[in-house]
């Protein structure tokens, strides 16, 4: 049997044993002054056990809030990120207005369509779903309309010098002519590559031909002084030559899937019927 710990309540003395002993030896006190002592049982904070369950109810506690805030936010997340797309839409179009406007609202007004190309430049479908999965051999084209005008607006995705970059060209109703364009980047370096984003440097694509004589030629970004032979070209960045390369693949590829689309005749009052097909 484990022995017990009594306390002499006269003068605090320990006495260790079965049962109290009959006298206190420093007090001289009877054993009916003797109390029982309970002991606690705690852990040793100083223990590796006690350390190793506490670091784990820590992670475990840590990782419940993390995931119930991430669950929380991802529905305000992808509804951001849904609208950070549409400004990048509305901003290939000049006459759109973004600054302090209701960037959902100003979509709903002027993307009239948003449609799926086959290979053949076909419309095979039209698509309600914002954030449809694009399916390889899809092509997907932004109808957009501007004073009545309609506008024809094409993703774009390449590579920079450190990163993506991406972007929306919007063509005019003769599908050939470029009525604006937007460019984004994942990290081009500031000064240089990153002047993508400027208008500076985007302007100067308005007017510009992606066709000559029917046949694709996409747009040249060349240094300054440096001539393009058949094709309309633009200034390139100055210290920015892989970025400004990188632009004018991006183009060359991108819009290079929408040719036989381009190359379709339709009338200036073009129109989607409701299958989808291009009037």
């Amino acid at each position: 049997m484990a022995t017990k710990k009594y306390k002499c309540k006269v003068c605090g003395y320990i006495h260790e044993g079965k049962t109290p002993p009959e006298l206190c030896p420093v007090c001289k006190a009877p054993a009916s002054e003797f109390e029982a002592i309970k002991e606690s049982r705690s852990f040793n904070k100083e223990n590796g056990t006690y350390i190793f369950v506490y670091t784990s109810v820590i992670i475990v506690i840590v990782s419940l809030l993390l995931s119930f805030t991430s669950g929380a936010l991802k529905s305000r997340q992808a509804a951001n990120m849904e609208l950070d797309k549409k400004k990048q839409i509305l901003s290939s179009l000049p006459a759109v207005n973004l600054e302090g406007a209701d960037a959902a609202a100003l979509y709903v007004t002027y993307i009239k369509k948003y449609v799926m190309l086959n290979e053949d430049g076909e419309i095979t479908k039209e698509v309600d779903d914002f954030n449809y999965d694009v399916s390889e051999g899809e092509f997907p084209l932004y109808i957009a309309e501007i004073e009545g005008e309609t506008k024809y607006i094409i993703p774009l995705d390449g590579a920079g010098l450190w990163g993506a970059i991406w972007g929306y060209v919007a063509l005019n109703n003769d599908k050939n002519t470029i009525y604006g364009i937007y460019f984004s980047h994942a990290s081009e370096t500031p000064g240089l590559g990153a002047n993508i984003v400027e208008p500076k440097f985007r302007d100067q694509f308005v007017g510009k031909e992606v066709m000559k004589n029917g046949s694709f030629t996409s747009i040249a970004v060349m240094k300054a002084g440096q001539l393009a032979h058949g094709q309309d070209q633009v200034d390139a960045l100055s210290g920015g030559t892989v970025t400004s390369k990188g632009v004018e693949s991006m183009l060359k590829n991108c819009i290079g899937n929408y040719v036989a689309f381009l190359q379709k005749t339709t009338p200036n009052n073009n129109t989607v019927n409701e299958g989808g097909n291009v009037l």
